[in-house]
């Protein structure tokens, strides 16, 4: 079933995003998902997305971070797409090099992400990677392409979480297409938003920073995840928003294997 179409599933801590229909990519670009469905991690998978999903016979390939929404996709798959073929990947199924003290205890979302910088950053020159979803991840394509590791924070939904355990305080909100928030709230809940934004955003800037400074040469630096593409436009002209990048390092790799 090696020639039949790809899925790659993405699964998260709190959402789970599958994409479809890749198309060949533009020069110097990635193959990107035609089609993409998301769902809450975590629960049963909604009985409508059998109607979205391709008729024929299709290879799932699946990187995840969540293990009973892995057990839950593949409980769905096997009564409802028995004769596809899936595969939960490993570090081990992508062209990566992983420079870590435990490759197999990587985040495969981090990994997947990677494979796509490595396709899409100049040759010797490195990448940092920044995913916003549950955790902020700021993490290091050294310019031979491997994955030197990098930093976890926690964004913004697990922070106001935090924050909302507190007698007094609200659950601030911020969702994806929303502008900046002032830096200087007028309210409660504005305050927290403008630590929740500016206060990830200053962690990220310091962590570029410092990374920059061991390098010999500057970074290339790519947004990604669900929470606020806004980011991107914090860290500088040359940072760069790429949309489904973990789905789209999981059919580069796919492409390649």
């Amino acid at each position: 079933m090696s020639d039949s179409p790809l899925i790659a599933v993405d699964i998260g801590n709190s959402s789970t995003k599958i994409g479809w229909g890749f198309g060949p990519p533009a020069a110097g670009g990635l193959p990107t998902p035609g089609e993409t469905k998301s769902f809450v991690t975590g629960q049963p998978l909604p009985d409508t997305l059998r109607n979205f999903l391709p008729k024929q016979g299709c290879r799932w390939q699946i990187a995840s971070v969540h293990r009973e929404g892995t057990r839950l996709l593949q409980s769905w798959l096997e009564a409802n797409r028995p004769r596809d073929e899936v595969c939960v990947l490993t570090h081990c199924e992508l062209p990566l090099v992983v420079r870590v003290e435990f490759p197999d205890r990587v985040g495969l979302d981090r990994l997947a992400a990677a494979v796509a910088a490595n396709a899409l950053r100049r040759p010797g020159s490195p990448a940092i990677v920044i995913d916003a979803g549950s955790a902020i991840t700021v993490d290091l394509v050294a310019g031979d392409g491997a994955f030197e590791g990098g930093v976890i924070l926690p964004g913004f939904q697990m922070s106001a979480q935090a924050l909302f355990g507190a007698d007094l305080l609200p659950l601030a909100q911020l969702a994806p297409n929303d502008e900046p928030p002032p830096i200087i709230g007028r309210s409660t809940e504005g305050a927290i938003r403008s630590g929740l934004f500016w206060g990830a955003v200053g962690a990220a800037r310091e962590i570029i920073s410092r990374v920059t400074a061991q390098l010999d040469r500057p970074p290339e630096i790519y947004v990604t995840g669900g929470d606020l593409r806004q980011l991107a436009e914090q860290f500088g002209g040359d940072a760069r928003y790429v949309p489904n990048m973990v789905l789209s390092g999981i059919a580069v790799a796919a492409a390649r294997g």
